[in-house]
């Protein structure tokens, strides 16, 4: 089977608690799972150490093709509004004209443009970013951690982790630079499900 297959039955001790009878997630459009989500980026500032933000609330599409992975697709919507650095004064800042500027560019979006594969259950996946309505092709390193039958939920879950990286100088959020970095560093990890019918 071709990247991203996942073996029938091969069901770690960590999944213990899935159905015996687990097999690979089926084709389909499935949704972010609201609980088990999360977008993760890093700079360096000024050197000295490298904080660490996300976005609480986001949402994605998978269209997600068990027999061809890498004809699957994905959308995904942030709510550039729902940054949070830990910090309630940096936030606002962030959310001003001078950097995201939620107030005229509300929601940052990925739409995949094509996956290829690069391994057994590993690919890259490139998509058009868009951020204060500026768009941009990024390439996201992707690993597909399982996908299965959920017993006890009743409907297929797929799981994935993904890295990546831009400038943040290229979207028109480059304030500070080069003092506090251009490059951020993406980390992504999204558990999937296939809605129930």
């Amino acid at each position: 089977m071709g990247a991203f297959a996942l073996i029938a039955g091969s069901v770690t001790a960590a999944g213990a608690a899935a159905a015996e009878d687990a097999s690979a997630a089926a084709s389909g459009e499935y949704q972010a799972e609201s609980g088990h989500r999360y977008i993760t980026f890093s700079y360096w500032h000024q050197g000295l150490s490298r904080p660490y933000l996300r976005w609480r609330d986001w949402d994605a599409t998978l269209d997600w093709n068990a027999e061809n992975p890498t004809a699957s697709s994905v959308s995904v919507e942030i709510d550039a509004a729902a940054i949070d650095s830990g910090v309630d004064e940096f936030d606002d800042h962030l959310r001003g004209e001078k950097f995201f500027d939620v107030e005229n560019h509300p929601t940052i979006t990925f739409e995949s443009t094509s996956l290829t594969e690069t391994g057994e259950k590993s690919g890259t996946m490139t998509g058009d970013l868009t951020i204060k309505g500026v768009t941009k092709a990024v390439t996201l390193d992707v690993t597909m951690n399982r996908g299965f039958f959920d017993e006890r939920g009743k409907q297929y879950k797929i799981g994935f982790s993904a890295t990546g990286a831009v400038k943040r100088s290229d979207f028109g959020v480059d304030l500070f630079t080069p003092v506090v970095g251009d490059d951020v560093e993406i980390i992504i990890e999204a558990e999937f499900i296939m809605p129930k019918k």
